[in-house]
């Protein structure tokens, strides 16, 4: 597996890259929104983001926007995801 990451290195390093640049952007998006009282974004967006990698993004948006901070769910879910987004990525390269 690890011959796998190392040819589709770069990307996946562009993948995930997006992903957490478009999960930041979407937390400061619906944190303007809020404010505004305009449309939102739904949170299972922010979910389905994370969960195909941009979970990271997502969160360090969560905290410079202040957004979703008193959601439990999101408060401990984001970052269960990054924790199992790591340790399936360890399983991989060192299966």
């Amino acid at each position: 597996m690890s011959e796998l990451i190392a040819d589709y290195g770069l990307w996946i390093l562009i993948w995930l890259g997006c992903l957490n640049l478009l999960g930041f952007c979407l937390m400061g998006f619906d944190k303007r929104r809020a404010r505004r009282e305009g449309w939102r974004v739904r949170e299972r967006s922010f979910f389905i983001v994370a969960a195909l990698g941009g979970a990271l993004g997502t969160v360090l948006g969560m905290y410079v926007f202040r957004h979703k901070t008193r959601h439990w769910y999101f408060k401990y879910g984001l970052p269960a995801i990054i924790i199992a987004e790591a340790a399936a990525f360890g399983w991989l390269w060192f299966r």
